[in-house]
């Protein structure tokens, strides 16, 4: 039998405009009932400092059913007078409507809050309500943030000595310098938070001296981001840059933590090195029961500078924990230098510890200074099979002491070296160096260790970093 053409296009014809037909029909938004979720239960701020910008975090509001849904409204309980601000699937405002969700799926809603200042010491708790209605029916969740008064220094220099107050935290943006003629003054108590540009500049003195127990009633220094539980990366290097004591400048640091810094942040014309401290040419620190930690460049960079340090744990530093370059004048006793690497701070290539009496430029070209430092007493180790690396060249002179001193190294020591009674390639037996079991490394040293009762006793501190009186000559800065 012959079908003839035009009839087969025909049914062809009719055929696609079924299927064009069907596609273009897009199943109806559900028109009754049915239910939102949501990602959390409580949208939460951490503190917020009043008046130093905004922060972010959000949710996702979920569609669980088989139909696609819409949603007559996304807004703030409070409306525009409401410290949080919508932004909702790329909408932004306090008050969104006619927004669809398809079967099983889902929008994000993020939500930024400021805070303006007012007059209380206190932290104070702000609160709003997200309401999503469909089909009539109103699904919410609170939204929670404190707010936190603060001294803001912004850029500002520090013109007469002044001792900061304990009543509220400070928060420092861009820098905070101190002047010659200066002494900055950081009293037990004092909490100081860094944004992410800030750094100290110490051209006079600075002074942070808490009386209280180590560890308990240190000042901390950190970043001013505290809502990282929320949008992770908690804990992270070089959010903020460091503490820099300028050619001359003089500092004493007791009982503090200095956590999460080292960023290059740069100011005027130096040529500033990412390090949580460093001394230059000339200038004075005298440490003390300190901890520095989870620097994305040095720990402590001494060039051509004094630096004296006692109880000191420096430990997980992009480059060295300790630093020295072109020389200096430096003396370390019973401190505790360690880099492991973590997820954010690698540990592939550079000691923990790097002590050098020139300052290399490139081709073959470096600057001498005159070295002389001291170690007693102290543990230099992380997971690399050399730790310690210490060299000199000619035209200036070098010396190092490494006195009852634990470290790992495969380097030649070098003439300029003087080891007494050391301990070399023996693992110090650390608790937990790498973060395994706890959110903050522990540094204490387990029984067995070959750092125990194995240091200097004519030098040894009475106490340890943690404040615990020393029964023995302990090598590091705790105590067994």
């Amino acid at each position: 039998m012959r079908i003839k053409i035009p009839y087969i296009v025909i049914v062809i014809a009719m055929v696609l405009v079924t299927l064009h037909e069907s596609a273009c029909k897009k199943p109806k938004p559900l028109s009754a009932g049915g239910v939102l979720r949501f990602s959390v239960d409580t949208l939460k701020f951490d503190t917020v400092f009043t008046a130093a910008g905004s922060f972010t975090t959000g949710l996702v509001i979920y569609n669980p059913q088989s139909e696609a849904v819409s949603i007559s409204s996304v807004k703030l309980q409070n409306g525009t007078s409401s410290y949080f601000h919508l932004n909702v699937d790329g909408f932004q405002g306090n008050n969104i409507a006619n927004l669809k969700i398809a079967a099983h799926d889902s929008i994000y809603v993020f939500a930024t809050v400021n805070i303006n200042p007012n007059d209380t010491l206190t932290p104070f708790l702000i609160t709003d309500r997200l309401i999503a209605t469909m089909n009539g029916k109103q699904f919410s969740i609170p939204f929670t943030a404190y707010g936190q008064n603060a001294h803001y220094i912004v850029g500002d220099s520090i013109t007469k000595s002044v001792t900061w107050l304990t009543d509220k935290p400070y928060v420092v943006i861009h820098a905070c310098v101190v002047d010659g003629n200066s002494i900055l003054t950081i009293p037990k108590g004092c909490r100081v938070y860094m944004h992410q540009d800030a750094r100290f500049f110490i051209y006079g003195g600075l002074i942070v001296d808490s009386d209280g127990v180590p560890g308990q009633d240190s000042v901390v220094f950190q970043g001013d981001r505290l809502d990282r539980v929320y949008f992770g990366y908690i804990g992270y290097p070089g959010e903020w840059g460091g503490i820099y004591f300028v050619p001359g400048g003089q500092g004493v640091i007791r009982n503090a933590v200095i956590k999460n810094c080292g960023g290059a942040s740069p100011y005027y014309n130096y040529g500033i090195r990412p390090a949580a401290i460093e001394v230059d040419t000339a200038a004075r620190l005298w440490m003390d029961h300190t901890v520095i930690r989870n620097s994305i460049g040095y720990g402590i960079l001494g060039y051509q500078g004094n630096v004296v340090a006692t109880n000191c744990l420096v430990h997980t530093c992009g480059a060295q924990a300790l630093g020295i370059i072109q020389g200096g004048n430096d003396t370390f006793t019973n401190c505790t230098f360690a880099n492991y690497g973590t997820a954010a701070v690698s540990h592939i290539n550079n000691p923990t510890v790097g002590i050098l009496n020139y300052f290399p430029v490139g081709d073959g070209t470096y600057y001498p200074g005159s070295l002389n430092a001291v170690l007693t007493n102290c543990i230099v180790y992380g997971s690399l099979d050399s730790e310690l690396y210490a060299d000199s060249l000619g035209g200036a002179t070098a010396y190092l002491q490494l006195d009852h001193c634990l470290f790992g190294t495969g380097y030649k020591i070098e003439n300029f070296v003087k080891t007494t009674n050391c301990i070399i390639g023996q693992a110090p037996k650390f608790i937990d160096p790498e973060f395994k079991n706890t959110a903050n490394a522990d540094f204490h040293l387990q029984a067995g260790s070959p750092a125990i009762n194995s240091g200097n006793p004519a030098f040894t501190p009475p106490d340890d970093l943690a404040g615990m009186l020393r029964s023995g000559s302990d090598v590091g800065c705790y105590q067994h």
